[in-house]
């Protein structure tokens, strides 16, 4: 699977202002540890960046690219700091993301061919946010069909069905994995692509984990291409590496219906099974669900 680190963003309180204060230090540093911890691709956050966003883009592609030599998932909804990004990038970038927004497709579906990179195709239309794997579905074959009517290889189509928070709506969290189980055969050949920890956003730090991992198990049933990841959680690289096929089984196992014996468990797989839980709505979110 291919690992994308989230850490430098620039909403963070400290690589924010090495942004925009242009100090390489603090974010070559950070970046090079992104590599060290395993990941394939570093995600550039700029946000919006409506004011300076191309000169932005820019000096953080250049400097990332001095430490560390891994492409880079270019990540604003600014077009032109996307292009200014893709001048000065070495190899084959990532932007992130496209969607069926007119002035997007309008703007970046030409750069994709121009540039020759690959493009996560976000899932999200005209009217917003997609309601089930039934309104997924519809938008992945239009944007597909777009992007390949523009030129672009399906095979650098990473489809992202667009994550949302456990603690918001369960019946989205369990939509993206319906979605993603028909999309080999509603894209075949192309990739797909989540924001992995979106699904943990506004829950307790120490209750994370559990959710971003055991999420990342579910979707790997349906074989997730890549995912933006904490680069730092060393459990969730090793599960998404392949070295936790004990708890990768038993999520699987639940998925398909069983119902495991608690007492049979280890602690760490009880976390993970009353996890999977949540995340199929067998039991309502609440902070004190691994205490129930």
């Amino acid at each position: 699977m291919i690992l994308i680190g989230e850490n430098l963003n620039i909403m963070s309180k400290i690589y924010g202002p090495a942004i925009k204060g242009r100090d390489a230090a603090p974010i070559q540093e950070l970046v090079r540890q992104e590599a060290a911890a395993g990941m394939d691709y570093i995600d550039v956050n700029i946000g919006p960046a409506r004011k300076g966003g191309a000169e932005t883009m820019t000096w953080l592609v250049q400097t990332v690219q001095e430490a560390v030599d891994l492409p880079l998932s270019l990540d604003t909804t600014n077009p032109e700091a996307v292009e200014a990004g893709l001048k000065v990038h070495r190899g084959k970038a990532l932007i992130n993301s496209i969607s069926l927004q007119p002035e997007r497709l309008e703007k970046e579906l030409p750069l994709v061919t121009q540039y020759g990179c690959a493009m996560v195709g976000l899932l999200w239309g005209t009217e917003g946010m997609p309601r089930d794997a039934n309104e997924r579905a519809a938008l992945c074959v239009d944007l597909v069909y777009r992007a390949t009517a523009a030129g672009i290889p399906e095979e650098d189509i990473w489809i992202d069905p667009i994550v949302t928070p456990v603690s918001v709506d369960i019946n989205q969290v369990k939509s993206c994995l319906e979605f993603m189980s028909m999309l080999g055969e509603i894209a075949p050949g192309c990739k797909s692509v989540v924001g992995l920890s979106n699904v943990s956003n506004g829950t307790p730090a120490r209750l994370r984990p559990y959710l971003n991992r055991t999420y990342l198990m579910m979707f790997m049933k349906y074989g997730l291409h890549a995912a933006i990841v904490d680069a730092f959680d060393e459990d969730l690289v090793a599960i998404a590496r392949g070295k936790r096929p004990d708890l990768v089984s038993l999520v699987h196992r639940m998925m398909d219906g069983e119902n495991p014996d608690f007492a049979k468990l280890t602690p760490e797989e009880v976390a993970y099974a009353k996890t999977v839980r949540v995340l199929t709505g067998q039991i309502v979110y609440s902070h004190s669900w691994l205490e129930v």
